[in-house]
């Protein structure tokens, strides 16, 4: 090699060594690779999606769906774990740690919640509510049927003993009308030989329903 470009490239090479070394700062001993699993603490089953934060650093992650998690953490870092339907629970990373990984398996109780009752009215104002309470339509109870249909058989009775209007009489002629074309070319029946007629007469006969200004 030519003797003069071997003191040209010995710079250069000097040069490079540095920028390489300035490009690749110093790893930080304190940092940590912080992985593990969240499970419930009675059954063991993974808890999906739940928060993970470094305290005071509002800086974490959130486990999947199976329960997994991790991030880049230091030692003495304290980790809260949160998730719905559980107690919140930490962990401090330790300080005696020889290597940059650590994993754990945390376990989370279950925590009972109590929501404040909530009623859910289907009227928007309290207006609309007097409103239609004003105008409720009450379905009748067993006891006021049976006094609607007590009436009506009341009416009914009293109807008997009440001389025809005009409604009753246009039904009566109409009811002979029909009957007297039902039995058109033929004979009608003679009620004589009726043994209903004839027990409906001998009944009302004993009511002396056939007196004298009846």
């Amino acid at each position: 090699m030519n003797p003069v470009l071997s003191l040209r490239l010995i710079p250069l090479l000097l040069l490079m060594s540095v920028g390489l070394s300035q490009a690749q700062p110093a790893r930080d001993p304190d940092l940590v690779q912080f992985s593990g699993v969240i499970v419930t603490s009675d059954s063991l089953q993974t808890v999906p999606f739940c928060d993970i934060i470094i305290r005071n650093a509002n800086r974490g992650t959130t486990s999947d769906y199976n329960g997994y998690f991790s991030f880049v953490a230091k030692k003495k870092d304290v980790i809260v774990f949160t998730a719905m339907g559980f107690k919140q629970s930490a962990f401090t990373i330790p300080d005696t740690l020889t290597n940059n990984r650590y994993s754990l398996i945390q376990a989370l109780t279950s925590d009972t919640i109590f929501l404040s009752e909530s009623v859910i009215y289907p009227w928007p104002s309290v207006e609309q509510f007097k409103q239609a309470f004003v105008h409720l339509d009450i379905p009748d109870d067993d006891y006021e049927l049976a006094r609607k249909n007590l009436a009506r058989m009341e009416i009914r009775e009293r109807a008997r003993h009440v001389a025809m209007d005009g409604t009753m009489n246009y039904r009566n002629y109409i009811d002979r009308q029909t009957s007297k074309l039902y039995y058109v070319g033929q004979l009608p029946p003679n009620n004589l030989l009726n043994p209903f007629a004839w027990a409906q007469f001998i009944k009302m006969w004993r009511e002396g329903k056939f007196k004298s200004g009846q």
